[in-house]
């Protein structure tokens, strides 16, 4: 038997635990059943499309919503029973900026680190040294209103460092960025991580999950329909696949022959017919089939090893890609209906 605060303990080494999670607006399930566990120190990637539960499930995890059933607990302290200690261990980065464009950068840092109970003085200093770490001093003085969509999202995303939160949320903190202000969130991001900091990110891109997550969620229709890291939802849908084309198309059958004789699979031609496809289960037998082809006078123009995508992993798991969108969830609520945890 464990010994009293053992099992407590136990649960702080997870930034995350939640069991069952379900949101019901009316008749639609929004969130139907979600579990996660996101280890501390990590990324975290929910991946799914829009309409698919990922800012429900946030808003439930930050206390901005009460769970209709399942429970969630944050460094081991639950969601529902203990708000005010979760919203200390935590900082949110909505989808949409939380910030005043009325007023400068440095004019809304200082104000949110006084609303947190900083002295005058302590918040300049915090608001200065977030900008430096944003790049974002030169535009200290200048109102948000001038801003573009990214260094709008970097201040944001400083607003919820102010109290230097062990746990972030970030719901979709890349949408509508150009892509070279994405590679600078993703580099915000690791860096976060590099300084001791967990992450839950949710996003609906594909490539943004497979390069910053360490463990992703698949989330369709308000449930978990996957987990696991980004090579091991690829390897769930299948091996990596090899890909040849021929200097002469006329050589294409002998190396068709080749291919399945030596490594036992069914090849395919793609319709230029000098390309060939086949599944890769055993690497080290395509050592064996280039000295076939070398022996057969087969000589090749190209070889390629291609893994699974996570788009091909999305498309297997759900029925549809990622980038659908599904407008009848219920998933976006009026603020007057939200559940706010006291």
């Amino acid at each position: 038997m464990n010994a009293p605060g053992q099992d407590a303990r136990a649960d702080q080494e997870w930034a995350v635990r939640a069991d069952g999670l379900v949101k019901i607006f009316g008749t639609n399930r929004a969130v139907d059943g979600v579990d996660l566990s996101v280890a501390a120190g990590t990324v975290y990637g929910v991946l799914g499309p829009n309409g698919a539960g990922k800012t429900t499930t946030i808003n439930m995890l930050a206390t901005l919503m009460r769970p209709d059933a399942g429970t969630a607990r944050i460094f081991g302290h639950d969601v529902v029973r203990e708000p005010q200690i979760v919203r200390q261990l935590i900082g949110v980065t909505g989808q949409f900026a939380s910030v005043d464009e009325t007023l400068s950068a440095t004019e809304n840092l200082v104000i949110f680190a006084r609303l947190l109970g900083l002295g005058r003085a302590e918040s300049r200093a915090k608001a200065a040294d977030l900008l430096e770490r944003f790049g974002l001093t030169d535009a200290a003085r200048r109102p948000l209103k001038n801003f573009s969509g990214g260094m709008r999202r970097r201040l944001d995303l400083a607003a919820s460092l102010i109290s230097q939160p062990p746990l972030i949320f970030l719901d979709e903190p890349t949408t509508g960025l150009d892509p070279r202000t994405r590679g600078q969130m993703w580099d915000t991001i690791r860096a976060l991580v590099a300084s001791g900091s967990t992450v839950l990110l949710t996003t609906q891109y594909l490539d943004e999950a497979d390069q910053l997550a360490d463990r992703i969620a698949v989330i369709d229709s308000g449930r978990v329909v996957a987990e696991g890291t980004s090579d091991e939802l690829k390897a769930s849908v299948g091996t990596s696949s090899l890909q040849l084309r021929m200097e002469n198309p006329a050589d294409t059958a002998v190396a068709v022959r080749e291919v399945e004789r030596v490594l036992g699979v069914r090849a395919a031609l793609s319709p230029e017919a000098s390309r060939i496809t086949a599944p890769m289960a055993d690497a080290e037998r395509v050592t064996d089939l280039l000295i076939a082809l070398r022996r057969a006078d087969v000589r090749l123009a190209e070889m390629s090893v291609q893994k699974p995508t996570l788009d091909e992993v999305f498309l297997t798991l759900t029925g549809h890609d990622a980038a659908d969108q599904d407008t009848n969830t219920g998933n976006t609520i009026p603020l007057e209906k939200e559940e706010v945890l006291a």
